[in-house]
């Protein structure tokens, strides 16, 4: 018998108040969050996330909920709710929040393929060159003047950089669950949101330099992007030779998932300190890493303990099964490294985006003007796309145009740069975010529905 829903959200609701009760606690605690503070206040955003991801079982993707929760955590205040203004600006929470971005572009990283990459085709890069250059055109060049007239040409080229973004998840998701990832126009929208993250990481490092060293002139934007370029060959060139050489003298103290997961976790955080160091932004760094550990064979180090217990398990089984089976453990043993890595993502992503939302001024909405501004920049943000898929070529340009929208995790990653680097003040910085959000929660909606339409299209032809 079906549970009613009064029951079935009963323990949902006790969980609820828990957490608003442990919000209410700090604050009449005086002085600065201790460190037992910071302790309460990471399982609470931890949690708060989590319970945001109530929105899939509205075929949303949980960063939507993530970022929801974040919004309504940050803005307790409005309810008399004050403690919570001190983690905002928290170091420890704003550090959790840093590691999480880093890990999630490294998980970008390793779930991208340098060798499919080069075979997205010509259709593919064009869609990815004209989704990066028409949407920072409409940014930089005209949303960003006739919405912010106040705003500095910094603040321009970063809101014109934000909406240059392509959440490959979000879009693969869609195709999956409808069975429709083989089909052409999945293939373009993945490639070419592939090479668009890289042109975008490229964007993000010349805008985030220009911004911090005030250089503007041709010769030093140049020499931005021909650093940023040999970085990111450099990396993914130089660094498949030292991973196979770390890994190799690693693999001779300890073969285990252990060392494999010191190896990876190393070789991401030292990249992105030296994109840092070389003035990219450290997300570049860890993107690389991602890339070149991809691509690195790591067999000096032992398989997965489950596999050798599942290959002793089918010993007296037939061949064939057999045969299946080794397949398996095979494709599970490549993708090993993804699933050490997938924990710590479970732990510190989550915090990225809870934090972000957590700075969004839901006060600031309260305005009409704000409010119209959010729904032209999200005009502007799908416009931009969409120019994107009439260069498909033979496909349905319309899907691909479509498929290209969603702004996801990206985009939120230039809009908390360029807070951090003061150019992107609070009322940007929540419409930014507003865009995001609507691009996330409506591009699934228009894509099902168009992938269902071509579909029926093509049973009845």
């Amino acid at each position: 018998m079906r549970q009613a829903p009064s029951h079935r959200y009963r323990g949902l609701s006790l969980l609820v108040g828990l957490v608003v009760s442990a919000i209410s606690l700090p604050a009449f605690a005086a002085g600065d969050a201790s460190t037992a503070n910071v302790f309460l206040w990471t399982g609470v955003m931890l949690l708060v996330g989590k319970i945001g991801g109530l929105v899939e079982r509205w075929k949303q993707p949980a960063v939507l909920g993530e970022l929801l929760a974040g919004v309504l955590l940050g803005n307790l205040t409005l309810l008399g709710i004050e403690a919570v203004e001190a983690i905002k600006h928290d170091p420890i929470e704003s550090f959790l929040a840093q590691l999480g971005v880093v890990i999630l572009l490294f998980q970008v990283g390793l779930e991208s393929d340098i060798s499919t990459m080069r075979k997205v085709g010509k259709a593919a890069f064009i869609v990815a060159c004209v989704g990066v250059v028409a949407p920072f055109a409409l940014g930089t060049l005209a949303a960003g003047p006739l919405l912010f007239p106040d705003l500095s040409w910094n603040g321009y080229l970063f809101l014109g950089a934000t909406l240059t973004a392509t959440s490959v998840g979000i879009t693969g998701r869609v195709f999956k669950d409808m069975g429709r990832l083989q089909t052409p126009e999945a293939q373009i929208i993945l490639g070419a949101a592939v090479i668009d993250d890289v042109i975008g990481l490229v964007i993000l490092a010349v805008v985030s330099a220009i911004v911090t060293t005030g250089a503007v002139d041709v010769l030093s934007t140049l020499w931005i992007i021909v650093k940023a370029v040999l970085f990111l060959a450099g990396a993914i060139v130089i660094g498949q030779y030292s991973a196979r050489f770390l890994g190799r003298q690693l693999s001779r103290i300890h073969t285990g998932s252990g060392m494999k997961l010191t190896l990876a976790l190393s070789f991401c955080l030292i990249l992105s300190w030296l994109a840092f160091l070389i003035g990219l932004a450290p997300i570049v760094g860890a993107f690389a890493a991602g890339l070149v550990l991809d691509s690195v064979v790591l067999k000096n180090f032992a398989d997965p303990e489950i596999n050798d217990a599942v290959r002793a398990a089918v010993t007296d089984s037939d061949d064939a099964t057999r045969a299946r089976i080794d397949d398996v453990l095979k494709r599970h043993s490549k993708h090993h490294l993804d699933e050490l890595i997938a924990p710590i993502g479970h732990l510190v992503v989550p915090l990225f985006f809870v934090y972000t939302g957590m700075q969004v001024d839901v006060s600031v909405l309260a305005d009409p003007h704000a409010i119209m501004v959010a729904l032209v920049i999200t005009a502007v943000a799908f416009a931009g796309k969409l120019i994107s898929g009439y260069f498909a070529g033979p496909v349905d340009k319309w899907l691909v145009g479509w498929g290209m929208a969603p702004r996801g995790e990206v985009g939120l990653i230039f809009a908390v740069v360029g807070k951090q680097l003061g150019v992107v003040g609070d009322e940007e910085f929540s419409v930014i975010v507003i865009m995001v959000m609507l691009t996330t929660l409506l591009t699934p909606v228009v894509l099902a529905k168009l992938i269902a339409r071509k579909t029926a299209a093509t049973a009845t032809a």
